[in-house]
């Protein structure tokens, strides 16, 4: 708690601090230090670039037409029927594989400027990538990277600036991606509308099939399946998505939470503690860059109510626990890697502060682990049991990027650094990069997941090199793959939300508009989405108005969520809210 003189002048100094601070510093005192990082960005961009094809021509050698790299004994694995099956049930007989680490880096080839690589890639692919296959697969993780992998990788082969022979090119990706999407249509066939986790490719949905799914799994794919719809003109993609995540929304509680867990027959939840990471996370996420990219208000209002309630029910101080859906208390004080995609969300809609502070206690434990261990118990201090591996997941580094980008920090090349490292010194072997199966001991994994080309090289090279984003428009998928922001896909968005860069301020010559990545203020605080007129005095999205003007209280209930720290302000014993109570 501050002392009383300090209270009333809390709220100028953080404004100061966030606004004034970086813009004096990064003009005056970094001005001579700009040569020294720009030097180390050149050095680590080439490091990063040797990390991406170092993993990709193993995988190219060794396991290329199958769909993952084992590294370790320099095989391969075809582990699209396998993601997302933990008890590996149900595995095809006759699956070779549909060259899923092929498909995942297609965008990547794209971002590090290798368009003859990405020419072979789809033509290869155009010729012989087929989805009449007997094979079970998770509808979630087939849309995420392949569906989604081929839907951006369509985009940037028609962008004639990437180098691929427009001759060639005869939309072969997207008539793929169009009949893996309609593959996917029988799984939206329930009473509820909310599709099964599992289908079959060739059969479609298998006899006793489990109703089981996760949150995100009925909830993340708007992105992919929206933009198909777009791509193709047929709305059935985007309509099969979008009912799926209204009837998901209206199974929410009165605290505006959802579980982890349900039923796609009964619309019932399984599992009522929930949280933001596994099995709920790309649920958040989806529904600010579905606004983003498709411009509805729709997304926006259920985003700013289910980004509350999370604030609200589920954040203490600079740590995310999970809680019950029904009662909002605390369940699990757990740290998982997943959650640390959430710092660069809370840079999309402005919130700076709470992203930094999260993001420093990820790195926190990276540096102490040497990587981020998969659950970390909060309340015991200590590793899961049973889930202390890392398998070379992307979340880290990709806020690290998003929070560079917002603040231009050289601390956030610093920790990029750190990242790359690590993965040099502990994962990297002759053939590849493999997980780590335990971080106490960094024993390894015979396994390099697709992601490791998709997102996390990705992310670091954009980290070092952003050039692929100056003066273009693209929101990431939760797989990392780019689709870009277009007008005549928005069914209608303000004026603020459609710059020439949602990662770029424009130049002098464009005028002023920008992103909120790069204005630090939230865009809602800036403009209502849906009444279109301007507003002021919201610091953040997180704010929950006084109930009371004058501020007196009855209650601490009664004094609503202080907009910095988003934290509950207390009423004081003579009826009065404390309006800067805590500091962040």
């Amino acid at each position: 708690m501050l002392p009383n003189e300090s209270r009333i002048g809390l709220r100028t100094w953080v404004v100061l601090f966030l606004v004034i601070f970086p813009t004096f510093f990064f003009s005056s005192a970094i001005s001579g230090a700009e040569p020294r990082v720009a030097a180390k960005k050149i050095f680590m961009r080439e490091k990063v670039r040797k990390m991406f094809y170092h993993a990709y021509n193993n995988y190219m050698t060794y396991a290329f037409p199958h769909d993952e790299l084992k590294p370790l004994t320099k095989t391969f694995t075809d582990s699209l029927s396998e993601l997302g099956n933990l008890n590996l049930e149900h595995l095809p007989q006759n699956y070779n594989g549909s060259a899923l680490t092929l498909i995942e880096s297609l965008s990547s080839l794209v971002i590090l400027g290798n368009y003859s690589e990405f020419e072979r890639a789809v033509i290869w692919l155009s010729e012989n990538l087929t989805f009449d296959v007997d094979a079970r697969i998770h509808l979630f993780e087939c849309n995420i990277r392949v569906l989604g992998g081929l839907v951006s990788a369509h985009i940037l082969a028609t962008d004639p600036t990437n180098g691929l022979d427009q001759g060639i090119y005869k939309n072969q990706l997207l008539n793929l991606a169009e009949d893996l999407g309609r593959r996917f249509l029988c799984a939206f066939d329930t009473p509820t509308g909310l599709p099964y986790a599992w289908i079959n490719l060739k059969h479609g949905l298998m006899e006793n099939e489990t109703t089981e799914t996760s949150t995100s799994g009925c909830g993340s794919l708007i992105l992919e399946m929206g933009s198909l719809s777009r791509l193709t003109g047929d709305p059935r993609y985007e309509a099969a998505a979008l009912r799926a995540l209204r009837k998901l929304w209206s199974m929410r509680s009165p605290l505006n939470l959802l579980g982890t867990t349900l039923d796609v027959v009964t619309g019932e939840w399984l599992e009522y503690s929930s949280g933001i990471g596994a099995g709920v996370d790309s649920f958040y996420e989806y529904l600010i860059k579905a606004h983003i990219l498709f411009g509805k208000d729709e997304f926006w209002d259920m985003f700013k109510s289910a980004y509350l309630a999370v604030q609200k029910y589920f954040r203490h101080g600079p740590w995310y626990h999970e809680a019950d859906m029904r009662t909002g208390k605390a369940t699990y004080w757990q740290l998982t890697s997943l959650q640390a995609f959430w710092p660069g969300l809370q840079v999309l809609v402005g919130d700076l502060a709470a992203a930094n502070s999260s993001h420093r206690e990820f790195f926190h434990v990276w540096e102490r682990f040497g990587v981020l261990p998969e659950r970390y118990l909060l309340d015991r201090e200590m590793l899961h049991p049973t889930e202390k591996y890392y398998p070379l997941r992307p979340e880290l580094a990709e806020s690290t990027l998003y929070l560079y980008r917002a603040t231009k920090d050289p601390w956030y090349i610093e920790v990029g650094e750190s990242i790359v490292n690590s993965l040099n010194i502990y994962t990297k072997v002759e053939g590849g990069f493999a997980s780590i199966k335990d971080v106490t001991t960094m024993q390894l994994e015979d396994h390099q997941h697709s992601f490791f080309l998709a997102e996390t090289c990705k992310y670091l090279y954009l980290l070092f090199d952003d050039s692929f984003l100056v003066n273009k428009n693209f929101i990431f998928t939760t797989e990392g793959h780019p689709l870009p922001v277009r007008s005549d896909w928005h069914e209608k968005l303000p004026e603020i939300y459609t710059p020439t860069n949602w990662t770029c301020i424009k130049n002098e010559k464009q005028g002023k508009r920008a992103s909120a990545m790069s204005l630090q203020i939230c865009p809602a605080d800036i403009l209502s989405p849906r009444r279109g007129n301007y507003v002021h005095g919201v610091e953040s999205i997180c704010h929950v108005p006084d109930s009371r003007a004058d501020h007196r209280c009855m209650s601490d209930v009664e004094c609503g969520v202080e907009s910095i720290s988003c934290r509950q302000r207390s009423c004081s014993i003579a009826g009065y809210c404390g309006l800067w109570l805590y500091v962040i």
